[in-house]
């Protein structure tokens, strides 16, 4: 016999039995078990152990209740996790299973993690460039050697505000981060300032787009008085600072789309829980499913 159409006689022959199972189970009470079980032909110690279990969830499927439950805590959370990242959290919570499992599960609960939206480029007119150093490179031997910059709008109410940030290749670490009413010049120098007091920059390099800010005198000045060496994207081309726009789409997606602020105080506070959040919490496949500070501290440990 196929081994499909064994599989099928088996799955049959168990169902019968159950129901055999529950036939006695209801008669019992007007006849002898003895003669039920002979009738229908099943072990009275079979019986039993139906009746043990009867009712009772299967371990499988008390382990998927619990998956589901600590599923919809991290998606609470975590609203832009797919099954594999959810996968590596339960992991990380003492709860194993496969990806097919995971997908299951989030399908039945109708969990999706939500698409992250492009940002739009507006290009600058340039007055000093830089080669591109990088080349799409976004990787770093050690810390404080290459840094990535830029800047991006955040909307309340009727006003927006600009964030700057500098991020560290070695682990993406964010380093510095400063918030502005203004998108010009001294919201750069002072987020530059504020990496120079938080690491050693001498014989850094910093990237950033063809930004007005970071294509001005001021700037190439300020960065050379402190040993760092300038590098820029093409005009216009994005994808030469992936890395930093890929933290601003994850910034806006997991939090401040999802954020009510009221206030300008609640802004800059939810941008600060998130940047703490994303350096110390927020594990990274590149980094061996470690946050950015955990995987620096690994390494230096």
């Amino acid at each position: 016999m196929p081994k499909k159409a064994q599989s099928q006689s088996a799955s049959g022959g168990k169902v019968w039995k159950i129901t055999r199972f529950t036939i006695i189970d209801e008669l019992r009470k007007k006849y002898p078990l003895t003669w039920l079980v002979e009738i229908a032909q099943v072990s009275r110690s079979g019986f039993y152990k139906w009746l043990s279990t009867k009712g009772k969830p299967s371990a499988r499927n008390e382990l998927d209740q619990i998956l589901k439950k600590h599923m919809m805590a991290i998606h609470l959370e975590h609203p832009y996790y797919g099954y594999p990242r959810m996968q590596v959290a339960l992991k990380k919570k003492g709860l194993n299973a496969n990806h097919k499992r995971i997908y299951r599960l989030m399908k039945e609960l109708n969990l999706q993690s939500i698409i992250r939206r492009k940002r739009r480029y507006f290009g600058k007119a340039p007055s000093i460039v830089y080669p591109n150093l990088l080349n799409r490179k976004f990787r770093a031997d050690k810390p404080n050697e290459v840094f990535v910059t830029d800047i991006t709008y955040v909307a309340l109410h009727n006003r927006y505000y600009y964030l700057s940030v500098i991020q560290d290749l070695f682990n993406n670490e964010v380093v510095a981060w400063k918030v502005s009413k203004r998108n010009d010049l001294q919201l750069v120098l002072d987020t530059v300032g504020q990496l120079n007091e938080e690491r050693d920059v001498l014989k850094a390099t910093l990237h950033s787009d063809q930004g007005f800010q970071y294509t001005s005198r001021q700037y190439n000045k300020r960065i050379k008085e402190l040993g760092i060496s300038g590098s820029h994207s093409r005009k216009g081309n994005c994808l030469d600072n992936a890395c930093i726009e890929s933290f601003f789409s994850h910034l806006k997606t997991e939090t401040l789309y999802f954020t009510e602020c009221k206030t300008e105080e609640d802004l800059f506070q939810a941008i600060e829980k998130y940047i703490w959040f994303y350096n110390h919490e927020r594990f990274q496949k590149k980094l061996n499913q470690c946050a950015p500070v955990e995987y620096r501290n690994t390494l230096a440990a």
